[in-house]
């Protein structure tokens, strides 16, 4: 995923090419989802990168998919914005903490008893949020809306944490997300999502090689 030219030329492309999408994704759909596409794919590009600006960028495109998902009527993918914006400001701390000289802190594995109860919490929290969705709200896809959204949560909350096996999490989470999302006529949302599980495989693929490098995996 490394970007032509020189290092001095990385964030003049990224912004330039953010931009010129942004611009053509107007043509298609409100300026909302069009810079939340953007910045996303950018978010997820820098995360995949080990690059700590993702969370700052995630930061606005949070704040972006908040205004889009509660118009759409995905309320449990909108009140998620919110836990992630709180999980990436512990991101950009963690991240930058216990680095030594080094631009990042190192990727490591998920600890056998806190990927238990992620693990836990994960089924816990699906089940009885997709009985909130459809007893206490308009939702008309309250398990998709659930397990989409504890999913990424765990994923975030590891990805904070430089755990490898976000990514795992993130490829499944995005398999769902792609028909959800056509089902709600987010069309140019859905196919985000698709171009964030072909990112999501490359990060995986490029935490494995950081993480053979430092002897983790």
């Amino acid at each position: 995923m490394r970007l032509p030219g020189p290092p001095s030329w990385r964030w003049p492309i990224l912004i330039l090419g953010t931009a010129l999408a942004t611009v053509l994704l107007l043509y298609l759909t409100s300026p909302t989802e069009a810079l939340g596409a953007t910045t996303g794919a950018l978010c997820v590009w820098l995360a995949a990168e080990s690059d700590p600006w993702t969370w700052p960028v995630g930061i606005a495109n949070n704040a972006l998919f908040l205004v889009l998902f509660w118009r759409s009527g995905l309320f449990a993918d909108a009140g998620l914005q919110v836990i992630y914006i709180l999980v990436s400001l512990y991101g950009m701390w963690r991240w930058r903490s216990g680095r030594g000289a080094a631009r990042v802190r190192p990727v490591a594995r998920t600890p056998l008893v806190e990927g238990v109860i992620v693990a836990v919490c994960s089924v816990l929290g699906t089940i009885g949020l997709a009985w909130y969705l459809g007893a206490h709200t308009p939702s008309s896809v309250p398990w998709g809306d659930a397990t989409t959204t504890v999913l990424s949560l765990a994923a975030q909350w590891l990805m904070s944490r430089r755990f490898l096996e976000n990514w795992w999490i993130w490829i499944v989470a995005d398999v769902i997300y792609v028909p959800l999302y056509l089902a709600k006529n987010l069309q140019v949302t859905a196919v985000l999502y698709v171009v964030f599980l072909l990112m999501s495989v490359a990060g995986l693929r490029g935490w494995l090689v950081e993480a053979h490098t430092t002897g983790v995996a």
